[in-house]
Formats: structure tokens, C-alpha cells, sequence
């Protein structure tokens, strides 16, 4: 027997999910602009370099600048409220930062690979310069793929 004085199941539960400024100071949300600035480092460090591994930097570039314009979309969207308040879009939002933080890791890996193998397998007179440019870029790829990491995780448990 039911009693009438139970409250009705709830069914439609807020996302409370900011918008405006307040997506800058909100712990999952505020991560995009660290994400933002890091991930252009990347781009242009990588971009500053003569490029001596095309398919491993190549992929640093594509995931950099891909990265960036997704992400800089996210927050746009963040800013003007698109999303409604719905909880299917925390859904997306941790689906691509997972999935960029992937991809963010894999062009990390690959980053230090073309910066061991220039100190080896590049002319003698640009190993100094370009080591160091892609030595920065190798950090600022791992961080930034930590970033992303941290991006997914508390927003799936956010």
C-alpha cells in the first residue's frame, strides 16, 4: 500500500552547470583556459621549429590546433549558456576531454621522440636552438595532456 504522502520520484535533475564568468572560477569548467594557452605553447613552439619528423610533429600539430579550436568552442559555449543546463552535455564534455586527452598523450609521446631523435639525427648547428624549442614543447604537451586528463576526470565526477 502506497502512502499519499510520499514525494513524487524526481525526473528531471540540473545539470548546475555555469555559465557566463562563473565558468572561469568552477573547478572542472576552468581548466579550458589553462588547456587554451598550454595547448597554443605547443602549437607554436612546434610551429617555431624546422620540422625534421613530419609524421610525428605533424600529428603534435594536428591534435594541438584541433584541440585548441574544440576547446576554445567549449568555452564559448560555457560563456554564453548554450548547453541549457542539461546533463547530457557533462556527458559530452567528459567524451572529449577524454578522448582529447588521449590523443593530447599520444602527440606528447611523439613530441619527445622527434626532441630525443633531433639531438641525434639533426645537422650540428641547429641542435641547440631547436633541442631546447622541442624540449618545451615535449612539457608543455604533457602538461597540457595532464590537463585534459584532470578536465575529464572531475567533470565525470563533478
Amino acid at each position: 500500500m502506497a502512502s499519499k504522502d510520499l514525494p513524487a520520484p524526481v525526473t528531471n535533475i540540473e545539470a548546475d552547470i555555469p555559465s557566463g564568468l562563473k565558468v572561469l572560477r568552477t573547478v572542472p569548467y576552468a581548466f579550458i583556459v589553462p588547456e587554451l594557452i598550454l595547448g597554443c605553447w605547443v602549437w607554436i613552439l612546434v610551429a617555431a621549429t624546422t620540422v625534421h619528423f613530419p609524421l610525428l610533429q605533424g600529428w603534435v600539430m594536428y591534435v594541438s590546433l584541433s584541440s585548441f579550436v574544440f576547446s576554445l568552442l567549449f568555452l564559448l559555449c560555457y560563456l554564453f549558456g548554450f548547453h541549457g543546463n542539461s546533463n547530457s552535455w557533462k556527458v559530452v564534455d567528459s567524451l572529449y576531454h577524454g578522448a582529447t586527452a588521449i590523443f593530447y598523450m599520444s602527440a606528447a609521446v611523439l613530441q619527445a621522440n622527434a626532441t630525443i631523435r633531433s639531438e641525434t639525427e639533426v645537422s650540428a648547428e641547429l641542435i641547440p636552438r631547436y633541442y631546447q624549442i622541442n624540449t618545451a614543447a615535449s612539457f608543455f604537451a604533457f602538461i597540457t595532456a595532464l590537463l585534459y586528463i584532470l578536465h575529464a576526470f572531475s567533470i565525470y565526477y563533478h
